[in-house]
């Protein structure tokens, strides 16, 4: 058992990772039996379907949407596929053409044998899970030749809405010292329920999740990385009604680290929490196969609700997290569990609490590269106050051995951050980096002191909430507003009508295929 400098009670650890588990375990019964038009249009894509109909409508979307027009959803885009490629000879991506048109019904051909099935579609299986697993080892060939940044990696966002104005700004970023750039989506595409096609120009308050946008990001860090000799990380968003096709396109175009959170959507987005769930464990089988490190947004419970009083639900739904993630195949060190500096600056011995949380999260979490998030909601017009406020975070940050050190920015209550502000940033954390680099092998906590006292109350708390969920479930916990005081109906919120139970005939090649190999 390891040691711990907070003086956790690691038996007290393993029972709440124990009842988080049991509560995952109670989501995956239910999971399991269901798919989505999400779930569906993945497959669609991890068979070569790709590109738009004349009326700019993804051509996944066309062929599920023609499955759940007539309640076939359930048997799965796999049957009927499968029996086309058997039956006429095309490709899957010239059916969905076909079907587009008007001159195919995938569902009115005569049925093959279901082995006879599976097998014709085997080629096109293999041809993308070739790729996915040559776009992996591309990335550790590159970290293994050109290196990377040290932990904390410096994590920043770019969010013009042009995906070319983002290259721009990407690329400066990586020069000025970030290791990670994470490409903010437009507004509100989380709740659009299919992905938009091509390179965008346009976007509010961030940029449009494209295949092509990815494309052509990968390339601009690629030539950056090589430029200044560091890897480049690129960071998206898979959340929303479109998660798992997102973390497929991501796989393909060779991504690094995605949003992929499995109660975010539901309680920020008012998503269905059943489609949300049924679509989180298919994205993250994709994203474990693929290498790519997940982001939770736990950190977002304290924007809602108070950061001091509700730590515990920021730990209770990492411990949850983590569950899911495993049951997906996703390994601990691919689990940016989030977390966040969100404390009141005017609360007394605020940053002991902080420090707290943070050395509790990675004493809890010791393989997970741990996201943690800077200040956000006390960020004022005052810009010298909030470089102090990001300073200490940054601080917590080295302290603590955090992975993921999204850098908060001076004018973050302002505007979209200039390059100069993203330089000043990055300017202060590795200062702070440097100059504190061992802090956190020097410095021991006082015993019964207030930050071992804070990291024990905040444990016991998340246990005491994580036992009261297992009676009840996690469904019925989010009913009561059990996380950032938000309450969800298990029946409302968007796209429950994309969920379906699966048929007879139904199959999914590529979650054995994904869960079983690396």
């Amino acid at each position: 058992m390891q040691e711990s400098k907070l003086g956790l009670d690691f038996k007290k650890v393993e029972h709440a990772r124990g009842v988080a588990k049991k509560i995952a375990d109670q989501v995956q019964d239910f999971v399991g039996n269901y798919t989505t038009v999400a779930v569906e249009r993945t497959i669609c894509r991890l068979l070569g379907i790709d590109g738009i109909d004349a009326n700019e409508v993804p051509l996944p979307n066309v062929v599920v949407d023609e499955l759940k027009s007539k309640g076939l959803l359930g048997q799965g885009i796999c049957f009927f596929m499968g029996n086309a490629v058997l039956e006429t000879g095309k490709t899957p991506q010239e059916i969905a053409e076909a079907v587009s048109q008007g001159k195919m019904d995938i569902t009115q051909m005569p049925m093959h044998d279901a082995d006879e099935i599976k097998a014709a579609l085997q080629p096109y299986i293999d041809a993308n899970v070739a790729r996915i697993r040559a776009r992996r080892q591309r990335r550790e060939e590159y970290i293994a030749t050109i290196g990377e940044g040290s932990k904390p990696y410096l994590y920043i966002i770019v969010a013009t809405g042009n995906i070319y104005e983002d290259v721009v700004q990407a690329q400066a970023g990586a020069r000025q010292g970030a290791d990670i750039i994470a490409v903010i989506r437009t507004t509100g595409q989380s709740l659009l329920d299919y992905v938009p096609y091509g390179a965008t120009t346009e976007g509010f308050g961030g940029t449009f999740a494209t295949q092509e946008n990815f494309r052509i990001m990968r390339k601009a860090l690629d030539e950056v990385g090589e430029e200044v000799g560091r890897y480049i990380r690129l960071c998206n968003y898979c959340s929303g009604l479109c998660m798992p096709e997102i973390a497929a396109m991501g796989a393909l175009e060779g991504l690094d680290v995605m949003l992929n959170d499995a109660l975010y959507g539901i309680l920020f987005r008012d998503i269905n929490m059943q489609r949300t769930l049924i679509d989180q464990y298919f994205s993250r089988i994709i994203n474990g196969f693929a290498g790519v490190i997940i982001n939770t947004g736990e950190d977002n419970y304290l924007t809602t609700a108070d950061a001091y009083e509700e730590a515990h639900t920021v730990l209770a739904s990492d411990f949850i997290n983590e569950q899911l993630a495993l049951l997906a195949g996703l390994p601990e060190e691919q689990q940016g569990l989030g977390h966040a500096f969100e404390m009141d600056p005017m609360l007394e011995n605020g940053f002991l609490y902080e420090l707290a949380q943070a050395q509790m999260l990675r004493e809890i979490f010791p393989k997970a590269p741990l996201k943690y998030m800077p200040p956000t909601k006390f960020m004022t017009g005052n810009i010298f106050r909030g470089h102090i406020q990001d300073a200490l975070f940054n601080i917590i940050g080295q302290w603590t051995h955090q992975g993921l050190q999204l850098l908060g920015m001076p004018t973050e209550a302002i505007h979209t951050p200039f390059m100069s502000d993203r330089y000043l940033s990055i300017e202060n954390a590795k200062y702070i980096f440097n100059n504190m680099k061992d802090i956190g092998d020097e410095v021991e906590f006082k015993e019964n002191g207030i930050i071992r006292n804070r990291a024990k109350k905040v444990l016991d708390d998340a246990t005491q909430l994580l036992e009261a969920m297992e009676s009840e479930g996690l469904f019925t916990a989010l009913e009561k507003g059990i996380f950032a005081n938000v309450k969800r109906p298990k029946n409302g919120g968007k796209g429950l009508d994309g969920v379906t139970l699966k048929a007879d005939n139904y199959f999914n090649p590529f979650v054995e295929i994904m869960k079983g190999k690396k």
